[in-house]
């Protein structure tokens, strides 16, 4: 990495630059330690771009063991789309066992979603992120008004940063609109997850996840039954964090 990193500044002088313009910074930086999370519809935007840029590209998704055969079948043909490996990350069985014997199958529904997403997203993140120095994602800033309204070009990564590392994190999307996203892949005639075309906009765990009503916003779909201020898993908890 340069040294001369001052992610303030930069974030600052790339607000309204373009995605391929962030990511040309990401791996400018990093180089092929730039990791890449993938698992939506944004997600394939962004490798599509991260490809055209380096086709050394890494990238990664977190398998929690409850999402929809749409979803598993998507991730394969994204890998046979652009010849590229996805790292698949699962919960730690040791972990996971012990929360689903004491709290069942659909414990999120009475106590929220919280310890469910610890054990099956969080975990298996922090532990993927421990050897990571910078990482890309899709997040938009229209995609959830209560919590990503005002994602950053590129930032620290407060969640997954510790004292000894400095996580470095990418949200090369934040500008783009869901219009734009699906412009795009449509244009170039990307691969995309059939739940889509069944109502599906923001597509997580399949208990947790529905098809929107025409006109509500698509975080209605993910975790209906929580506040609109707290609708994220902890993957991005400084969302929320900041806003505190």
């Amino acid at each position: 990495m340069n040294q001369a990193f001052d992610v303030v500044e930069l974030a600052t002088t790339y607000a309204n630059k373009s995605a391929q313009d962030i990511l040309k910074l990401a791996f400018s930086q990093f180089g092929d330690d730039l990791w890449i999370s993938f698992s939506g519809a944004e997600d394939v935007v962004l490798v599509d771009m991260a490809w055209k840029l380096n086709k050394n590209v890494k990238v990664f998704s977190l398998d929690t063991g409850r999402l929809h055969p749409e979803t598993y079948r998507f991730i394969e043909q994204v890998r046979d789309f652009y010849k590229i490996d996805i790292e698949l990350i699962s919960p730690d069985q040791s972990k996971l066992e012990p929360f689903v014997k004491e709290k069942g199958l659909f414990s999120f529904y009475k106590d929220g979603h919280g310890e469910c997403c610890g054990v099956r997203k969080i975990e298996p993140l922090r532990r993927k992120l421990s050897g990571v120095n910078a990482w890309a994602t899709g997040q938009r800033r229209d995609q959830s008004p209560g919590t990503r309204s005002q994602v950053a070009a590129l930032e620290i990564d407060t969640a997954f940063s510790t004292p000894e590392r400095t996580l470095y994190k990418f949200n090369p999307l934040a500008q783009m609109t869901s219009e734009e996203v699906w412009g795009y892949i449509r244009m170039l005639e990307l691969p995309y997850n059939s739940l889509h075309e069944r109502g599906f906009i923001s597509i997580g765990c399949e208990p947790c996840t529905r098809p929107v009503l025409p006109n509500q916003h698509e975080r209605e779909g993910r975790w209906w039954w929580e506040e609109a201020t707290q609708k994220e898993c902890g993957l991005h908890a400084g969302n929320i964090i900041s806003k505190a």
